[in-house]
């Protein structure tokens, strides 16, 4: 088992690692619209949010050794799910192997963030 940890993302706020490799598999925890330049959430709106979401889960799991296109599955939380259409845009644009997901609605988020996305992939096999 291995501990993941880039400065390109935002720091983990409690007791939790950025992402864990265990085999062949990269564990990432969940996103949310942090800058990790600043430390806070700068973006507005749901787009923007989900836009950082998959730019911080990009930065996890190229740590990993990993790109979006290895993720074989994701976890979506939306604090109003009449965000689901705008959300599903961005989504559609970072994850287009179109990896099974679940999405749900949720009372609250950290920070006030209106989305968070946390992945599962696989790590690419190396090449002989």
């Amino acid at each position: 088992m291995k501990i993941i940890h880039t400065d390109k993302a935002p720091a983990a706020v409690g007791p939790y690692s950025q992402a864990i490799v265990s085999g062949d598999m990269v564990y990432c925890s969940g996103q949310i619209a942090i800058q990790p330049s600043v430390g806070k959430i700068v973006a507005v709106g749901i787009a923007a949010q989900a836009e950082q979401c998959c730019k911080n889960l990009t930065a996890v799991l190229a740590a990993a050794g990993a790109g979006m296109e290895n993720v074989v599955k994701t976890t979506c939380f939306l604090a109003d799910i009449g965000d689901f259409a705008a959300f599903n845009e961005v989504y559609a644009k970072h994850f287009v192997s179109k990896p099974a997901r679940s999405c749900v609605a949720v009372k609250d988020l950290p920070a006030g963030a209106l989305c968070e996305v946390e992945a599962i992939a696989e790590l690419p096999k190396k090449k002989k």
